[in-house]
């Protein structure tokens, strides 16, 4: 199959806005060889002035050669300027697809492939790539179209008046013209991969080093601290200088041809006037002086424009590199589980295709019980608590809900039956109120204001200017981990799933937001099947069953008291948490 070229990949982004692209290379070309029209009036300028001398008095249509002149260029812009609106109506249209078409895939995909990805990449792929076909369609190519007429014209205005002269000129250009070849060879392709390949990599670690700041300031570090956000400026500053070094001498063999032109123009003059100087070999040669540095910044634009053009082939591919990867697939069947309970069987998963984060889990939770993770960190809980979720597939064997393969379960479905609260969650810039109401798009006022209140939310609004309509980020409104931990709970409540996960859902609150938080989990989880991933272990001896994760198998489970008996991992866990909880309390007494 025939490789589409990286015009026809943009095309199919522009859908009938490409007509405009085209229309915008035909106005360009008009517009190149009408701005040559004023160089023909300058040579009549000239020549009537060479005409009259000494009696310049003799020249009386230089006025009106003049304003002709000024008005074709004038025509030449508006033309130009009229090129320039159509191919950025087409160039706004495909970068604001591209953009869509992106993030529509990238919502759809795991989030194993995501996280493989790295935010500040993804985001440079969205924002940046999209920008450079913005920048190639609206400008590069109009310019380009432009560009190889320009040439074409001043070829035949070359040859028009002096054909001798005009071949002279044309030594510098063919000797510049060679030389842009080999700068922009298969080479330049390559390396141009290579600079946007360190430029992603700086912008990954530059996200994690930005992350990390609180850090380096509180222990006094500096930026060797992050020798992974170092290594990746260092390595791009090494190609920048080395890339560089390597195009001295070849931009410099080219700057001299493109500009050697007068010394061709001005020893072709004293050969040709060696007999003696005619006002028509003065008038061509004063001409091709004015006409010839024209051709000059025209390689030169053609040069810039074949970077581009592998800046943007280097945009695409990494655009369909992210469109290659394989969304979750898609139940055509509206299955609908017939209970909320969850099966795991023979569950495997790994992140990196070496170490499995799950290897072979199996476990059964039962309609409405409530059962808890525990382990080290690294264990596999959260990445249990995801594939649950369908974030990302197991690689191997299957989990059921309702007896039915959750691969066959509708996306829509999975998710009304579903609900969960992370660690760490996030408000969106918008108000209380429609942070909430994400859980249930179709909850009346009343029925938020009442899951607000279930989620012990109501010293929260009362301290709001606005209340429930108060924007969260906005006018300095923040709120603490614990605030934001309730009203995610909230709108877990409002979506009333019967299936409940919970991750470390109060990792983040303090003393007085904890009580509230456990009080407000309290009302989310009854009549539920809840699933808490949990390192405080005094807030699941409750349980009626813990699941002990060590390096991504279960190497223990029953409720709090057996597991206590068995003097287990589970055991030596809890052993460690009380002394924990005792050398704080013994800690806050001397206080």
């Amino acid at each position: 199959m025939k490789k589409q070229s990286n015009l026809s990949r943009l095309m199919c982004y522009a859908g009938k806005h490409r007509i405009l692209t085209y229309l915008s290379w035909i106005l360009s070309v008009i517009s190149a060889l009408i701005a040559l029209v004023p160089f023909w009036y300058i040579w009549c300028i000239i020549r009537d002035v060479l005409a009259a001398a000494p009696d310049f008095s003799q020249a009386q249509n230089i006025t009106r050669y003049g304003w002709s002149a000024v008005l074709f260029a004038v025509i030449s812009v508006a033309v130009y300027i009229g090129a320039l609106m159509c191919s950025h109506l087409s160039a706004f249209r495909v970068a604001s697809n591209i953009r869509k078409e992106l993030m529509g895939h990238i919502a759809s995909l795991p989030l194993g492939v995501t996280e493989r990805y790295g935010s500040g990449s993804l985001r440079r792929i969205v924002n940046t790539s999209s920008a450079a076909t913005e920048n190639y369609l609206a400008h590069r190519l109009p310019d380009k179209a432009g560009a190889i007429a320009t040439p074409i014209g001043l070829l035949i205005l070359l040859l028009v008046f002096d054909w001798r002269i005009g071949l002279l000129s044309l030594i510098p250009v063919i000797l510049g013209f060679l030389i842009m070849i080999k700068m922009t060879g298969s080479g330049m392709e390559q390396k141009m991969r290579e600079y946007q390949n360190s430029l992603s990599d700086m912008s990954n670690e530059a996200v994690e080093y930005v992350r990390g700041i609180p850090i380096v300031k509180t222990f006094g570090q500096t930026i060797f601290s992050f020798k992974r956000f170092k290594a990746a400026i260092d390595n791009y500053e090494r190609w920048v200088i080395a890339y560089t070094k390597a195009l001295r001498l070849p931009m410099m063999f080219y700057t001299t041809a493109i500009n050697g032109v007068f010394a061709f123009l001005i020893a072709g003059g004293i050969l040709l006037s060696r007999d003696s100087v005619t006002n028509e070999l003065l008038l061509n040669l004063i001409f091709y002086i004015v006409i010839t540095p024209v051709i000059g910044t025209t390689l030169t634009k053609i040069m810039f424009m074949s970077e581009d053009s592998m800046i943007v082939g280097d945009a695409i591919s990494r655009i369909d590199e992210v469109m290659r990867e394989e969304p979750l697939s898609e139940s055509l069947v509206n299955n609908e589980p017939k209970d909320n309970g969850v099966i795991l069987e023979h569950v495997s998963y790994s992140y990196d295709g070496k170490k499995n984060a799950l290897n072979d889990v199996s476990l059964t939770i039962r309609p409405g019980q409530t059962v808890a993770l525990v382990g080290s960190s690294g264990g596999g809980k959260t990445t249990l608590a995801n594939l649950i979720i369908r974030f990302f597939d197991p690689q191997k064997g299957r989990i059921l809900i309702g007896d039915i393969d959750i691969r066959d379960i509708p996306k829509e479905t999975l998710m009304n039956n579903v609900s969960f609260v992370f660690q760490n969650s996030h408000l969106l810039k918008t108000s209380v109120l429609e942070n909430v109401r994400m859980g249930n798009p179709d909850a009346t006022r009343e029925e938020i204001m009442r899951a607000l209140e279930a989620a012990q939310c109501t010293d929260i609004l009362e301290k709001l200017s606005n209340g429930v309509d108060t924007v969260v980020g906005g006018d300095g409104v923040y709120l603490s981990g614990g605030e934001q931990q309730r009203i995610a709970i909230a709108r877990s409540i409002l979506k009333n799933a019967p299936i409940l996960i919970l991750d470390e859902a109060t990792a983040f609150a303090d003393p007085d937001n904890e009580v509230r938080v456990q009080q407000a989990l309290s009302t989310l989880s009854k009549g539920k099947t809840v699933i808490m991933i949990a390192h405080r272990l005094s807030s699941i001896t409750g349980a009626d069953c813990i699941y002990v994760l060590q390096d991504g198998e279960i190497v223990e489970n029953g409720t709090h008291s057996w597991l206590l008996e068995q003097k287990g991992a589970y055991a030596r866990m809890w052993e460690n948490y009380s002394e924990a909880a005792e050398w704080k309390i013994a800690k806050e007494a001397r206080a």
